[in-house]
């Protein structure tokens, strides 16, 4: 028997949930794709995660950033060098260390990253707004359940603020 064409499962059948995660991140896949779409002369989606990352936590050290990032810092210094010269990310000397660099967002980099961010929440809010209050309010809890069991920081609220699209620092860890 065909996979779809299975009975459908209990709530608490994990295949059922996780066809249904994966479901879901096409869609969030999808949206996150057409957010980049007006950048994607400019950046590539790991140089744009990178943007991301000092966006999010600030200026760095490369390894630091590496680190982040899971890459090793060669690769960093590669992606970083394309940023600088499209000019959206610098070096500068550290004030507190003049032997270390940091690594830094420009003006027309935090701009960018905004900019996909802003792109990003308008389609979310075009897709929520077509649920019943109902289904949004079931939608935050499991939602907010399931990000808190992969470790995902939560978008803050209240402000307004754009968030930058995410990744936590460190990958899942497994059964545990």
């Amino acid at each position: 028997m065909a996979e779809s064409d299975q009975p459908l499962r209990g709530m608490d059948d994990v295949d059922a949930v996780t066809r249904a995660v994966l479901t879901a991140s096409r869609l969030l896949v999808a949206v996150s794709a057409r957010s980049l779409a007006a950048v994607e002369d400019r950046v590539t989606l790991p140089q744009f995660r990178l943007l991301v990352v000092l966006s999010t936590h600030g200026s760095a050290k490369l390894v630091v950033l590496a680190d982040r990032l899971g890459v090793n810092p060669s690769t960093a210094m590669r992606m970083l060098d394309r940023l600088i010269a499209a000019g959206l990310a610098d070096r500068q000397i550290n004030p507190d260390n003049r032997r270390e660099t940091v690594l830094q967002l420009t003006r027309e980099g935090r701009r960018l990253v905004e900019d996909v961010t802003a792109r990003r929440r308008q389609e979310i809010t075009t897709i929520v707004e077509r649920l019943a209050p109902e289904q949004r309010s079931a939608l935050i809890d499991a939602l907010t359940a399931f990000t808190e069991a992969g470790g995902e920081p939560a978008v803050p609220t209240g402000d307004g603020s754009l968030h930058p699209l995410g990744w936590a620092d460190t990958p899942l860890q497994q059964g545990g």
